[in-house]
């Protein structure tokens, strides 16, 4: 995969477009091979031509990938130039995958991934093992939700105590002074009780 990951992210899961997408490009090649043979000279031409047009399909398939991590789905594709499109786990809201009859059997697919973002509704079509690619993104986005609800909990509780140690340092400073006024005679004992119990009952 070229996409940079960033801090803290992981791939769950890299999956691409099945092999069965390669069955149409290797017919081409293979009655044009006959064909080509058949006609002479210039046949032999057109071979070359769907012999190069098979091989870029097989580029082609190879660069398009669709990556889950534990923060978005990334899908990359292009042959002759990089492209990447990405859905945060956050933004996503439906999830769905459908098969035909033949793709039950060969095991492919399309995904469909519905967002809130501009993107709107992105599809993926003849994916590897359609169902472990929806499955794997629901999971993540329950996990994501997870980890926002526990760091959230935990910045709470740090506001909590900060909030506490900063009130215990007000209080200690608070019975330092009033030593003080004790010590220089302006406060008498019972005043310096009163206002020591009332300071440590506030």
């Amino acid at each position: 995969m070229k996409t940079q990951l960033k801090k803290d992210e992981k791939i769950i899961m890299e999956t691409k477009p099945h092999w069965f997408t390669l069955v149409g490009p290797f017919l081409f090649l293979l009655i044009g091979s006959i064909l080509g043979f058949v006609i002479g000279i210039y046949g032999i031409l057109v071979v070359l031509v769907l012999v190069g047009y098979f091989i870029y399909k097989i580029i082609q398939r190879n660069n398009n990938l669709w990556a889950v991590t534990n923060l978005r789905v990334i899908d990359e594709y292009g042959v002759f130039s990089n492209n990447t499109k990405e859905s945060p786990l956050d933004k996503i809201n439906n999830v769905s995958y459908g098969q035909s009859f033949v793709g039950k059997i060969f095991g492919y697919g399309n995904v469909q991934i519905q967002t809130a973002a501009e993107i709107g509704s992105t599809t993926y079509f003849t994916v590897e093992n359609p169902k472990e690619l929806k499955d794997t993104i629901t999971h993540m986005q329950g996990e994501y939700r997870q980890n926002q609800i526990k760091e959230q909990a935990n910045e709470l509780a740090n506001a909590i105590i900060a909030g506490q140690q900063n009130n215990k340092t007000d209080v200690a400073a608070e019975l330092e002074k009033l030593y003080e006024l004790k010590q220089k005679g302006i406060l008498t004992d019972e005043e310096y009780n009163n206002r020591k119990t009332k300071i440590l009952n506030s």
